[in-house]
C-alpha cells in the first residue's frame, strides 16, 4: 500500500495553509485549506469555500458567452477573495491558482489576481492545471492506491488518466469531439429545456419509468478498441429524433423519455470504457471528478456495476459539492504537487508570479 509521502522538507510543519483560485470558465471561486501533519499523515479542514455561479447570466444564452464570463470574474474576484479570506494572510504559506485549461479571458482574471497577491503579501506562488483539480480533491482525508485511474467528465473534457503516483498523470483517452457535459446541454437546448443541461436531463430522467423502442439511442464507441470517446453523435441522434416527432406529441412525457435514454447512453460509455481500463492496467483505485460526476445515476451505476464484475479497485467519488469547479480542488491540488516537489522546485516558487502565464490549451 502506497503511504502518505509529506516528506522532510519545511513544508512539514504542523499547520500549512493555502489558498487556492479558480476562474478557467464561469465559476469565480477561492477557497482557505487548513492541513495539519500528525504522525506522517496528513488531516485537511476547509477554512472557507466561496463560489459565484454565472448560472443565471448565461442560461439565457443557452451556453457560456466568454465575454460575459470574463466581466463577472473581474466584478467577482476581489470580493470572492475578501470573503474567503477568514484569517490574517500572513498565515497563508502558498497561493494556488488555476493556469489552465479553460477561456483565456477567464483563466486571466484569476491568474492575474494570484501574481498580484502573490507580489503584495510575498507568498510563493504555484500554477495548477484545473483536470488535476478534479482528481485531487478526492485525495482530502481519503487515501488512494496507486497505479490510480482517473475519469474527468464535465462540460469541456472526458478524459481517462492513468495516475502511477500524486502528480505522474499520463492521458489514456479523451473525446474526439463534444465532452459528456457539452452533450448534455446542447441535448437540453434541443429539447428547449434550459441550461445547464445535466441537472435538468437528470430531473427528467427520474420521470421516466421506461423508454420506448423507437427511441434507443447510440452509445457511441462503445465497442472501440481504444479509451476515446465521443459524444456528437450521439447528440445528432436526439436532432434526428425531435426532427421526425410531430410538435403534438412532444410531452413530457415523451421528453422525459428521450432524457433518460441520453443519460443511460452517456452512462453506458463512461463506465465500461473506465472498467474496461481498470482491469487492462490493474489499478487499485477508480477516481471520478468534474461536474458530471454530480449525476446521482452515474454515481449509483458506477458503483453497482464495479461490485458486479467484482473489479478490486475501490471507488473515490467526491462529494457533489465538490463536483462543479471549485477552488478546494485547486488547494488540494497543489498541496499534493508540493509535497513531492524537490527543494529546488520549492524554492523556485518564491517570486514565482513573474514566470506564471494563463494557458488555456494546457493537458494533463
Amino acid at each position: 500500500m502506497e503511504h502518505w509521502n509529506i516528506g522532510t522538507l519545511e513544508h512539514n510543519k504542523k499547520r500549512f495553509i493555502i489558498l487556492g483560485i479558480e476562474t478557467s470558465c464561469d465559476e469565480t471561486a477561492a477557497s482557505l485549506l487548513e492541513i495539519k501533519h500528525q504522525k506522517n499523515k496528513p488531516s485537511f479542514k476547509i477554512l472557507s469555500k466561496v463560489i459565484a455561479s454565472q448560472i443565471p447570466i448565461h442560461s439565457k444564452y443557452g451556453g457560456i458567452i466568454p465575454e460575459l464570463a470574463a466581466r463577472e470574474h473581474i466584478k467577482k474576484i476581489i470580493p470572492v477573495i475578501k470573503k474567503s479570506l477568514t484569517l490574517n494572510p500572513s498565515a497563508i504559506d502558498l497561493i494556488a491558482v488555476t493556469t489552465g485549461p479553460g477561456l483565456i479571458t477567464s483563466l486571466l482574471v484569476g491568474v492575474e489576481s494570484a501574481k498580484t497577491l502573490a507580489y503584495a503579501w510575498e507568498k510563493p506562488l504555484m500554477p495548477i492545471n484545473h483536470l488535476k483539480g478534479h482528481i485531487a480533491v478526492n485525495f482530502i482525508n481519503n487515501q488512494p492506491q496507486f497505479p490510480a485511474l482517473g475519469l474527468i467528465v464535465s462540460g469541456g473534457h472526458t478524459e481517462l488518466v492513468l495516475i502511477k503516483k500524486y502528480n505522474q498523470y499520463k492521458k489514456i483517452g479523451q473525446t474526439r469531439d463534444d465532452a459528456a457535459g457539452e452533450c448534455f446541454d446542447k441535448v437540453a437546448k434541443l429539447l428547449g429545456l434550459g441550461y445547464p443541461g445535466g441537472p435538468i436531463i437528470s430531473q427528467y430522467a427520474q420521470k421516466a419509468k421506461e423508454v420506448r423502442k423507437e427511441i434507443k439511442l447510440p452509445r457511441p464507441m462503445l465497442n472501440s478498441l481504444d479509451y476515446d470517446f465521443s459524444f456528437s453523435g450521439l447528440k445528432t441522434a436526439v436532432l434526428y429524433l425531435v426532427k421526425k416527432t410531430p410538435c403534438s406529441e412532444r410531452n413530457k412525457k415523451l421528453i422525459s423519455q428521450i432524457c433518460k435514454e441520453t443519460q443511460q447512453a452517456i452512462i453506458d460509455v463512461l463506465i465500461k470504457k473506465t472498467l474496461k481500463a481498470a482491469r487492462e492496467f490493474n489499478v487499485k483505485s477508480i477516481i471520478l471528478g468534474g461536474g458530471v460526476i454530480a449525476n446521482k445515476e452515474l454515481r449509483i451505476q458506477f458503483s453497482e456495476k464495479i461490485k458486479e464484475l467484482k473489479i478490486p479497485a475501490k471507488l473515490l467519488i467526491p462529494a457533489r459539492e465538490f463536483c462543479p469547479d471549485n477552488a478546494t480542488m485547486i488547494a488540494a491540488a497543489a498541496y499534493f504537487k508540493y509535497i513531492n516537489s524537490t527543494n529546488k522546485q520549492i524554492d523556485n516558487l518564491k517570486n514565482n508570479w513573474k514566470k506564471i502565464k494563463a494557458n488555456p490549451n494546457l493537458e494533463i
